[in-house]
């Protein structure tokens, strides 16, 4: 019998990637506080948060496969953090413009004897070139409050790009799931691919 299945994240985006992947599962809110290590490069900041929310959760649910997801935006090496207005969001925009950066998304997985997995997959993405006017006018019609870079990709974002390099595009939403795929077989999960229920 495959363990129960537990989303360490309440985030719309997250449940409707992993909705796709048709396993039973709940959600639950980590409360895991991100701060930044000092010092701590973009990349490996994300496997950190994403290990850490697994983590939490498990130690709720000793039972269970828990699944945490984070993800990072490296600019030139130096990590932009998740604006928390709508100003701050088109100033993220305008950093990006014209510009290429990457996204790191890191996916950990705890299972039952405590034992982790986690992987990083990246994406690189060129932004258009924005005036002042269109990053605003985008803020202000996405609301990408929460979202590293200041964009929605899975709403009107993709509108902002010229060019994406990646392997796997749900990594650019925050979730890869052909790496989490691959991981909760290893884990013992069963039943992936059928018609799943999420929360």
């Amino acid at each position: 019998m495959s363990p129960p299945l537990i989303l360490a994240s309440t985030s719309r985006f997250r449940r409707a990637l992993l909705d796709r992947m048709g396993v039973p599962y709940t959600c639950e809110a980590s409360g895991f506080e991100e701060v930044e290590p000092p010092g701590m490069a973009p990349e490996p900041c994300a496997r950190h948060f994403a290990e850490e929310k697994a983590l939490v959760v498990a130690r709720r649910h000793p039972e269970a496969v828990v699944i945490g997801g984070d993800q990072t935006l490296d600019l030139d090496g130096k990590m932009l953090r998740k604006p928390e207005t709508l100003e701050e969001a088109a100033a993220q925009l305008l950093q990006l413009a014209g510009r290429w950066h990457r996204l790191h998304a890191a996916v950990a997985v705890a299972g039952p004897g405590g034992r982790l997995r986690s992987e990083v997959a990246t994406v690189d993405l060129k932004m258009r070139s924005l005036s002042a006017e269109e990053a605003r006018a985008y803020a202000e019609q996405d609301r990408p409050l929460g979202s590293v870079g200041g964009y929605i990709y899975e709403g009107r974002g993709f509108l902002l790009f010229e060019e994406v390099r990646g392997s796997d595009d749900s990594a650019i939403v925050g979730l890869p799931l052909w790496l989490l795929g691959r991981m909760l077989r290893e884990a013992g999960v069963a039943g992936l691919g059928g018609p799943g229920q999420g929360c």
